[in-house]
Formats: structure tokens, C-alpha cells, sequence
């Protein structure tokens, strides 16, 4: 019957689908029967529904029954599991599902009850426990898969549509944590025996960790881990992690207990891959964090930050900015401590006068060594960057004027002949760092007026170095401090340019004339307002020099009409020759060792007064010449009676038996030392400027305000000067052009000041 209608189907089919000539498909209205009407094919259900054998659901039942018991007790299961799931199948087609499935959760619920029998032994230590228990999850966890296989299609047809059953798995789980993990008992030892576990691990024992892997991922999946198990862990993590850390703070030192924290949270975050839940990752690292560091931040910074610092230990140091990183409040705890260590070791370094000598290289390899630990242990962090600008700021300026002074002289030192230490590119390295500590100071004119002087020196005395290393510090202290600070130091240089022009057209010129002088006399012009002012002195010059000096000053007025020149001994020197009875050498000497040498050419032996009469060179710097000539390496003259000072009742003579290995032998390094005169009249000098400075200021500012209270007067000047003041030096400045009528004080409120036009 059923195969008729299929052939009636397949033809009618084939008759109404016909293809045309050029392959398109077209509908036919030809029918094939000889009737004239297509056949339809009806699919009917059977009238009567086929019935189940008597007891047949019962004897099904009992047979899944022997089967599910079968698993439980891990025996072999007499039925093929095809027919099994065959049963399931029919009895659910016949509507016995919600019976079939309650009969399976009486099964299943009857033999986990059965099995809390086994964990009420008293005898059993934890870990016999635990393994016990993981076995029991293991088995329950294979049976239930098993059970679940044959009842299958009870699972996702019966219990799918019932959204408010659980599946036959959560059913097992279900049933699992009702019967046997919710039973006090059993959880506390199971909960007590994982926590024994990690401490004997924390301990450093080993521990089977398959074995808590399964456990608390037993917990885990019975939805029962975090009341059960993770409140309880994190209690006692806290407590053992809280004792521990006030132990180790007191028995170890500060690098070895950063090691310590350090392994602790590796071997945390190593448990939570291992077998502690995800979830447990934040608070239980969060918790370590807390009892090892942030309980101690304070004194770990106290006990051992200044001697990782001191010591230079980056790796500790790179640690410690790590760890603190991951603590609340411990970068800004750790920031305010760096901050406090650079003022206290910098204020060390600048307020010592002992060090002074060594100040400014102590201040750079402090820099380099701040920069280092910024850049490789604190990863470039800009407030720490900041903070360290901050901090050299600060105590660079804790005593006012001395550093600027001696950045300078440090300067003067790299950029004079003779310093062979460092090549171009070092000494460029080496100018760059001085700018940084240079960008610290406020009095910055201190450092102008000692490097102006300096310079002058090195200049004049031909002592410079390089040309480029003196116009390449030139460009970075104009690029810093502006066109004007360094307008005056250009200026010095031009006026070298100048002087070498000047000194070719005067050769030229003497070479006309009809006296040609045996001496060569070379004239550097200097700008009255460019250079530093030295202190006129009168001395007696040979008659040949002073003879020079007109004839220069009769060439060089000829070409530049209304100028006036003053002649400056101090900075002169000159080139002698000397015969001595080892022969002929060549003294390089200063001005005023030259007039003391040349007396020797007209006697043998003279007292200091004597040459002090014939010179006319300055007590004090009479014996300074006078110590470079007889007591210094280099001694052309004798003393008597002899010793290191000069004493007024000193007799000196010609050195015949004078020895040197070289030809030209330099003897006015002394033009390049600085007296303690010089170094007093530049620092007052200094001040000075800086009166001038404030005057100006408050003329300037109450010109433009006309009436103005005395506190806005000073903060006004305090936003204008450059260089740091003091309340009361302002005041006495202000009352000395109140003195002199530049402006009043109000007859009503002495505190307020009016500009007098």
C-alpha cells in the first residue's frame, strides 16, 4: 500500500515538471492519470493506539532499577545499555516520566544517604578524611554521568520542559550537598583539613595538590566554596600573614624581607592556578598585601630606605616601587620618603662647608644617581621626577649664594687649559649635567659675577681650553637665563676678537717705525662695562715698557678719537729669558713676578722692602709673587732664611742653580688662583648689583601703581627680582627712597606708599 503511494507520488511529480528547449523549467497542466486529476498522498495515525504488555512498566522499572544499583555498587549491569536507554525511551513516550523520574531520585537520594556512614569514623586523621571524601565525590560524580547516559531521554525531554526540575546532574549535585556536604560535621573536617593542607604548604612541606584541586573544586561546584570554605581561608591567611609580618619586621632587614613579600605573593598567586578557585585571587592577594606591606609601609621606609638609597641597591629599590605600586596609599608614602631623603642628603652635601671643596661633583654623581633610580627602579614615574626637581631645589637654596659661587669655579676648572680628565664629547656631557644643577639655584647672579671673573681669567691669561667648550657653555646659559644674562659675557669675547685685529694693524705699525722695541708688547682692549672691575694699581714699569705703552696709546687713540684707556697690571704676563748654569730657559710669569725678576738683572740680593719701594706692587700681592717665585716648585729665586711664608724681614736672591727638565717653564699659575679679597669684593659686589636691582624694581612698580599698600608692594617685588631676598631687606630698601624722596609713606596709613613724581 505504502509503496504504491510513493510511485503514484514519484509520477506525478515527474508529469507536471517538463524542460523546455533552452533548459528553463516550466509548469505543465497535463495530468498523467487517465481520470484528468492529480492523486494527493494523506498520512493517517492508526486508530487504535498500540497498548504496553501488562506489568510492563513495572518491569522496566525494576530492570533501570538493578542498573542504576549496579553502578552505584561498581558491578557489571546484566542489560545491554542500548535496551536500557530503549526502556527509558517507551516509558516516556507512555507518559511514566514524572513517575520514572521521582522513582530516580529516590534511588539515587536512598544511596547517597548511605554513604555519611563513613565519614562519621572518629579514628580517621584529616588527610585519610580528604581522601576518603574525594573518593566519594569521584565515584558519586562517575555513577552519576553513568546513570545519566541511560536516563538521557528522560533528561532532555521530560525534564527540559519542566523548567523548575533540576537535570539528573544537578540532581546528583544537589543531592550530594544536602546528604553529606551540608552535614556539619563532615564539612568542618572537610574545610579543616584543606586549611591544614596549605599551612603545612605555606610551611614548606609538600602536599598533594591534585588532591585540593579536586576537593575545592568539589565545593566549588556544589555552590558551597565561599561560605564554607573562602570566608574561613581568608581568616586564617590574614591571621597567620598579620603575626608573620610583625615577626619578620623585627628579625630581618629591610632587602631580605621585600624578598620575602615578594616570594610570598609568587607563591599565593601560584596556589590560585594551582587549585585555589579564581574567585579567591583578589581578596586573598589583597589580604597578603595588606598584613606584609601596607601595615608596615611606614617602617619599612624608615628602617631601610636611606641605606637602599645610600648602598645604591637597585634591584631592593625596583622591588620596594613594585610592591608598593600594589598597595593603597604606598606610592604616595614611598614618594613623600624619597622626596625627604634627597633634601636631607643634598642639605648635607650644600650646608657643610667642610665639603665645599667637593661640593659640586658630590651634587652630580647625587643627580646621576637620583636619575638612575628614577629612570630603572620607579619606571620613569613623573611624580617621583618631579619630586626629586623639587627636593634638589629646595636644598640647593638652603644656603643662599655658596653653591652658585662654586658651580662656577667648577665650571672654570673643566673649561681651563690643562684639563686633560675629559675629552670634547665628556666635557659637553659634563656642562649639561652642571646646567641642570644650575636650573635649581635662584641666586643665579652669584654664579654670573664668579664665572664672569673666571672667565676674564682664563681669557686674558690664555688659559682657556677650547674656544668651542667656552661659546658652547656660552649658547646653554643664553638658551637658559635669556639673551641678557650672557650679553655682557659675548661681549668679553668680542672684545679678544677685536684686541687680535688690533694687534696685527699695531705690528704693521711698529714695523714702521724708526725705533723698533726689542720687546713684544700684545694689548688686549677690554669694554669698561663687560668686564669685572679690578682695583687700579700704580706700578713702577721699566722704562722700555712704559715707553711701549705710549706708543701704543698714541696708535690706538689716532684711530679711536675720544676713548680714554686705563692700563690694568694685574692680569698682564710675559715671557722672560733666563740664563741660568744649566743654561737658557724660558719663565712664563705674570706682570708683577716680572718686575720683581727683572730687578735681579741689576743686583744680586734684596730685601721684601726693597722690592716692594722698586716695584710698587701691593704688600699683600708683593707676597704672593714673592712665595711663587722662592717657595712654590718651580723656585727661581732663594729665600732667607727660608720657609714656606714671607715674612718682612725676608732677604731673596737669584737662583743660579735653578734645574728644570723643560724649556718654558710656567710660573704664573697664580694669576689663575682666586684670593680671598677677590672672592670677598665679587660676592659684595654682587650685592651691590642687587640693591641697585630692588631700587629700580620699586621705582618701576610704584611709577605704574602711583599709591600701593606695603604688602603688594612686596609681593609685586617678590613676582620681579630674580634672585632670592628677605623681607627685611626689601624694607630698608624702601625706606632709603623714602630718604631720598622717591616716594612717601600716607600721613593717615603708614602702611600704604605714594610715588612721588
Amino acid at each position: 500500500m505504502a509503496e504504491d503511494t510513493r510511485q503514484d507520488k514519484r509520477a506525478s511529480f515527474s508529469a507536471i515538471t517538463e524542460h523546455n528547449t533552452n533548459g528553463m523549467a516550466r509548469t505543465s497542466t497535463v495530468a498523467s492519470s487517465k481520470s484528468g486529476a492529480s492523486k494527493k498522498l494523506v498520512i493517517k495515525n492508526f486508530k487504535d493506539r498500540p497498548k504496553l504488555a501488562e506489568n510492563y512498566t513495572e518491569d522496566t522499572w525494576l530492570k533501570l532499577r538493578d542498573a542504576v544499583g549496579a553502578i552505584q555498587n561498581s558491578t557489571s549491569i546484566k542489560y545491554n545499555l542500548e535496551e536500557l536507554y530503549q526502556a527509558v525511551e517507551n516509558l516516556c513516550s507512555y507518559k511514566v516520566s514524572p513517575t520514572l523520574y521521582k522513582q530516580l531520585r529516590q534511588v539515587c537520594e536512598d544511596h547517597v544517604q548511605a554513604q555519611i556512614h563513613q565519614f562519621r569514623e572518629e579514628s580517621l586523621d584529616n588527610l585519610s578524611f580528604l581522601k576518603r571524601m574525594n573518593r566519594c565525590w569521584q565515584d558519586h560524580c562517575r555513577q552519576t554521568i553513568m546513570i545519566r547516559s541511560i536516563f538521557l531521554f528522560l533528561d532532555r525531554t521530560y525534564v527540559l520542559q519542566n523548567s523548575l526540575l533540576p537535570s539528573i546532574w544537578d540532581t546528583g549535585l544537589e543531592l550530594f550537598r544536602t546528604h553529606i556536604v551540608s552535614d556539619s560535621g563532615v564539612q568542618k573536617r572537610t574545610v579543616d583539613g584543606i586549611l591544614e593542607q596549605i599551612e603545612l604548604e605555606r610551611n614548606g612541606e609538600t602536599i598533594d595538590r591534585s588532591l585540593l584541586r579536586s576537593l575545592l573544586g568539589m565545593l566549588s561546584d556544589l555552590q558551597v566554596y565561599k561560605d564554607s570554605f573562602e570566608e574561613r581561608f581568608l581568616i586564617e591567611t590574614n591571621r597567620l600573614y598579620a603575626a608573620e609580618g610583625q615577626r619578620l619586621m623585627q628579625e630581618r632587614d629591610v632587602p631580605e624581607y621585600l624578598h620575602h613579600v615578594a616570594r610570598r605573593l609568587e607563591e599565593e598567586n601560584d596556589r590560585i592556578l594551582s587549585y585555589l578557585d579564581q574567585s579567591t585571587q583578589k581578596p586573598l592577594i589583597s589580604c597578603v598585601e595588606k598584613q606584609l606591606l601596607g601595615e608596615h609601609m611606614t617602617a619599612i621606609l624608615q628602617k631601610g630606605l636611606s641605606t637602599l638609597l645610600d648602598e645604591n641597591r637597585v634591584t631592593e629599590l625596583a622591588l620596594l616601587y613594585q610592591l608598593f605600586s600594589k598597595v593603597k596609599g604606598g606610592l604616595p608614602t614611598l614618594l613623600q620618603f624619597w622626596r625627604d631623603y634627597i633634601k636631607s642628603f643634598g642639605g648635607e652635601i650644600v650646608c657643610t662647608p667642610e665639603k665645599d671643596k667637593d661640593m659640586v661633583q658630590e651634587l652630580l654623581d647625587f643627580k646621576d644617581k637620583m636619575d638612575n633610580v628614577a629612570q630603572n627602579c620607579f619606571t620613569r614615574n613623573e611624580g617621583f621626577i618631579n619630586a626629586m626637581k623639587e627636593a634638589f631645589e629646595t636644598f640647593i637654596n638652603k644656603r643662599p649664594n655658596k653653591p652658585a659661587e662654586l658651580i662656577a669655579k667648577y665650571v672654570d676648572s673643566k673649561l681651563r687649559a690643562g684639563n686633560k680628565e675629559a675629552t670634547e664629547e665628556e666635557l659637553e656631557r659634563i656642562l649639561d649635567k652642571i646646567m641642570i644643577i644650575f636650573r635649581f639655584i635662584h641666586g643665579k647672579d652669584v654664579f654670573e659675577a664668579f664665572y664672569k671673573k673666571d672667565l676674564a681669567k682664563r681669557l686674558l691669561v690664555g688659559k682657556s681650553a677650547s674656544v668651542d667648550a667656552e661659546k658652547s657653555m656660552l649658547s646653554k646659559l643664553k638658551h637658559e637665563c635669556g639673551a641678557a644674562f650672557t650679553s655682557k659675557l659675548e661681549g668679553m669675547f668680542k672684545d679678544m676678537e677685536l684686541s687680535k685685529d688690533i694687534m696685527i694693524q699695531f705690528k704693521q705699525y711698529m714695523q714702521n717705525q724708526s725705533e723698533p722695541s726689542n720687546i713684544e708688547l700684545t694689548v688686549n682692549i677690554l669694554t669698561m662695562g663687560y668686564w669685572p672691575s679690578y682695583t687700579p694699581m700704580e706700578v713702577h714699569l721699566p722704562s722700555e715698557m712704559v715707553k711701549l705703552q705710549e706708543v701704543f696709546k698714541l696708535f690706538y687713540l689716532g684711530k679711536h678719537s675720544g676713548r680714554k684707556l686705563q692700563w690694568q697690571p694685574t692680569l698682564g704676563h710675559a715671557v722672560l729669558k733666563a740664563e741660568f748654569k744649566e743654561g737658557k730657559k724660558e719663565l712664563q710669569v705674570s706682570l708683577f713676578q716680572t718686575l720683581v725678576l727683572l730687578m735681579f738683572t741689576e743686583g744680586e740680593e734684596f730685601s721684601m722692602e726693597e722690592i716692594r719701594t722698586a716695584t710698587g706692587i701691593e704688600e699683600g700681592e708683593l707676597r704672593r709673587t714673592l712665595q711663587s717665585l722662592a717657595c712654590g716648585k718651580a723656585r727661581v729665586l732663594n729665600k732667607n732664611p727660608r720657609g714656606k711664608d714671607v715674612e718682612d724681614g725676608d732677604r731673596f736672591n737669584f737662583n743660579n742653580d735653578f734645574k728644570h727638565k723643560l724649556f718654558r717653564i710656567k710660573i704664573n699659575q697664580i694669576q689663575m688662583k682666586e684670593t680671598v679679597e677677590e672672592q670677598v669684593s665679587t660676592t659684595e659686589r654682587v650685592f651691590q648689583d642687587r640693591q641697585y636691582q630692588i631700587d629700580a624694581a620699586v621705582v618701576r612698580i610704584m611709577k605704574m601703581r602711583k599709591t600701593l599698600s606695603h604688602n603688594l608692594l612686596v609681593s609685586e617685588l617678590y613676582n620681579q627680582l630674580k634672585f632670592p631676598v628677605k623681607p627685611g631687606d626689601l624694607k630698608k630698601r624702601i625706606e632709603s627712597l623714602i630718604d631720598r624722596d622717591y616716594m612717601e609713606r600716607d600721613k593717615e596709613t603708614p602702611n600704604q606708599y605714594h610715588y612721588v613724581a
